[in-house]
């Protein structure tokens, strides 16, 4: 196995860039092409593995090569084309990249968001039930356990700010933000609730869950509740929709210097359609 032992000091050699590394069909691999891939303040066996991972794939890719080379007979015009092609591409992509991060106002109102909503409610079809609820796991041995079952029960009559005091000081997990919306499986996955089979009509016909195991008692109180293949409520899809708009400017800053860099190049004749 190839390590840093291969790579000597400069004062080892005059040419010491020139020192062979590993050999594979017929290519060579020089130190002078691994330059740069360690730093010097990283410890010797971490720089080691790092050299001793890319000579082996560096070999791999070479003996691959030879193989593909044996077995297809390539156009290496097309090739050469292809590469240059993904290089300029590249290049667009970077100058892209840099236009857009300069450009792009990453603020989405509310009134935006709503306004796509409201055009696109199709394209945000569930596709899990999800509920808003209070969820909490206590110990069985938990203080007070009782009165606590009352209030979480009798939500939203019950103070909020004592249930979710009880819930910090003995819930070893908790879920209160009953304005979020939350998918069903990923609550009953942690409960002895997991393996219900009809879970639309388990939501349909509760309100109030209370199960338990050898150690923990499981409070649900389900608030509202939305069905797979209904419309994703907006505030569960809001994230989403922020991404969407987000992309849709990047796509509009795009084609803006496309267009420009075009309309600038016509106005000084630079190019020509023959």
């Amino acid at each position: 196995m190839p390590s840093c032992d291969l790579l000597p000091n400069q004062s080892a050699k005059n040419d010491a860039n020139l020192i062979l590394v590993a050999r594979a069909s017929g290519e060579f691999l020089y130190k002078k092409d691994i330059t740069g891939l360690v730093s010097e303040n990283m410890s010797f066996v971490d720089s080691s593995k790092i050299v001793n991972n890319y000579v082996e794939s560096w070999i791999n890719k070479q003996l691959m090569i030879t193989q593909a080379s044996d077995e297809i007979e390539f156009d290496f015009s097309d090739i050469d084309r292809k590469v240059l092609d993904y290089k300029y591409a590249l290049m667009v992509h970077e100058y892209e990249k840099l236009y857009i991060n300069k450009n792009l106002d990453t603020n989405i109102s509310d009134d935006e968001v709503i306004k796509y909503y409201s055009e696109k409610s199709e394209n945000f079809i569930l596709r899990q039930n999800i509920v808003r609820c209070l969820f909490a796991i206590l110990p069985k041995q938990a203080p007070q356990i009782n009165t606590f079952r009352k209030q979480i029960r009798a939500y939203p009559e019950a103070n909020m700010e004592e249930i979710k005091s009880y819930c910090f000081r003995f819930a070893t997990q908790s879920s209160l933000e009953y304005n979020a919306w939350i998918n069903f499986d990923e609550i009953l996955a942690t409960t002895p609730l997991a393996n219900i089979q009809d879970r639309v009509n388990f939501l349909k016909t509760n309100s109030f869950v209370e199960t338990s195991d050898e150690e923990n008692v499981y409070y649900l109180r389900i608030l509202d509740y939305k069905i797979s293949n209904q419309i994703s409520p907006i505030e569960f899809v809001k994230d989403n929709i922020r991404s969407i708009l987000i992309n849709k400017k990047k796509e509009a800053l795009r084609k803006k210097l496309e267009d420009e860099v075009y309309n600038k190049a016509e106005q000084k004749n630079e190019f020509e359609i023959y």
